[in-house]
């Protein structure tokens, strides 16, 4: 599967606004460089017309490139370096010197298309929250996995089980590549799109980093899979999302709890009623 990666010059105050709007529309990984943001997607779902009139109502332009399968890992590793999240996490490639002695627990990663390598702020917040709860013993599910680096890291802090679905196909293929190069047996993962058919009050910890709009549309079915006291971590919110989400999440029984931020994004915790 082919992908194709869109280089744009903007401004930093609507970098995260622009990242916002790309996830909405399918796009799956992004990287900032200095001014430029690069952003990839797979190549039969790329719409031109609605990239450009997405980026015409910001005055911008973009460069278009076409990136092979075969030729990713080049992509990444050019780029790639390893991500601290204080002495708690560290996020590295199987290509970089172990970070032993420098943090509790450490993640090795090959993130190929998938979208989580703790670069992004929402992904290092989630991190962030997930340091201040107990997984011992605990069945989590992580909601749009992506290279299954939370569902990893759950198993690494004594999660019984860690379930994990992604909607891409290539995601499931990469998450499940990642669980086995860090031994993470208790780490589940499929492919599917629906919450709907997961059983009622199953798990105790439900983390979700996806969009505004995702999260909007399956917060009722993340509260009904939760426990009784359940914790429920969302991210991939800007700050100015933040009282949409609070909202919802409150008419669903979960009240608002600790939150991370980190370069105008947020990660919430609620807990089930």
């Amino acid at each position: 599967m082919s992908h194709i990666a869109i280089t744009i010059s903007a401004p930093p105050e609507i970098k995260d606004i622009l990242i916002a709007q790309l996830a909405d529309a399918g796009y799956e990984g992004f990287e900032e460089n200095g001014d430029q943001l690069i952003a990839y997607i797979p190549e039969e779902q790329f719409d031109e017309n609605t990239l450009t009139g997405m980026l015409g109502s910001h005055g911008l332009d973009y460069t278009k490139e076409t990136i092979a399968q075969a030729n990713w890992n080049a992509v990444w590793e050019s780029n790639f370096q390893p991500v601290l999240v204080d002495a708690f996490c560290g996020i590295r490639a199987g290509f970089h010197e172990p970070l032993a002695g420098k943090v509790k627990h450490e993640i090795v990663i090959t993130p190929k298309m998938s979208f989580g390598t703790g670069h992004h702020a929402t992904t290092y917040s989630v991190i962030k929250l997930m340091e201040g709860i107990d997984f011992r013993g605990k069945r989590v599910f992580d909601f749009g996995t992506g290279t299954g680096i939370l569902a990893i890291l759950a198993e690494k802090l004594g999660a019984a089980e860690a379930d994990a679905i992604d909607n891409d196909t290539w995601a499931v293929e990469n998450a499940l590549e990642n669980a086995e190069t860090n031994g993470a047996g208790a780490v589940k993962i499929w492919r599917e799109e629906q919450l709907d058919g997961l059983e009622e009050g199953k798990y105790d910890i439900v983390l979700a980093n996806i969009n505004r709009n995702i999260l909007l549309a399956n917060m009722a079915h993340m509260k009904r899979i939760l426990k009784k006291h359940g914790i429920l971590i969302l991210s991939g919110i800007l700050q100015e999302d933040e009282p949409a989400i609070v909202k919802a999440a409150g008419e669903n029984g979960l009240a608002p709890g600790k939150k991370a931020e980190r370069e105008h994004w947020l990660a919430i915790s609620f807990t089930a009623g």
